[in-house]
């Protein structure tokens, strides 16, 4: 491609009608060579789209004090352009995410039906659990497990002796739950 030195001129001397047009005869070239360099299915496509952007960017930067002639632009574009893709390797090289085709979906912070059913689910299924505990141990569980309260305070809420007379009887009742669960068929 030859750049028209009437436009070129135009350009370098500030108008903005002829730098505007300069920069959209250029865009498809550059993008091009920008993919040629850079495409490849394990970078993101935009890589080269940015890489393409800089260029003109570069070029846009450099046209005021540019003196050669038209017939060396093209030149002067394509060496902006391979140190842009050098430096888009160099970006690439410290990148070390993985791109993804698409984003997961933002969670909803509202609760939709199909949650509603699954917590309506979890907390029967956590209930009939608890049904084959005796009561001291449920009330253990319950203390020590859903609410966190330590040994200490789980044995003065229950009235119970000591701290270890409650560890004792959480660890009974977890290992009580754990064979029910293994034994019990997956719904």
């Amino acid at each position: 491609m030859r750049v028209d030195g009437t436009l070129l001129a135009s350009a370098v001397s500030g108008d903005r009608t002829a730098t505007s047009a300069l920069l959209g005869l250029l865009h498809p070239g550059v993008l091009q060579y920008c993919r040629a360099r850079l495409g490849d299915r394990w970078h993101r496509d935009s890589d080269a789209d940015d890489c393409a952007q800089e260029v003109l960017i570069g070029v846009l930067g450099a046209l005021p004090g540019y003196r050669h002639g038209a017939g060396e632009f093209m030149g002067f574009v394509y060496g902006v352009a391979a140190h842009k893709v050098v430096d888009a390797h160099r970006r690439r090289g410290a990148d070390v995410s993985v791109p993804v085709p698409e984003f997961a979906p933002e969670p909803s912070r509202q609760r939709g039906p199909l949650r509603h059913v699954e917590d309506l689910e979890r907390r029967q299924r956590l209930r009939d659990l608890l049904d084959l505990l005796a009561p001291q141990q449920r009330d253990v569980v319950v203390l020590r497990v859903l609410f966190g309260l330590s040994a200490h305070e789980t044995a003065a809420v229950l009235g119970v002796a000591s701290p270890g007379a409650v560890r004792v009887s959480q660890h009974r009742a977890l290992i009580a739950l754990r064979r029910h669960i293994t034994a019990a068929p997956v719904p």
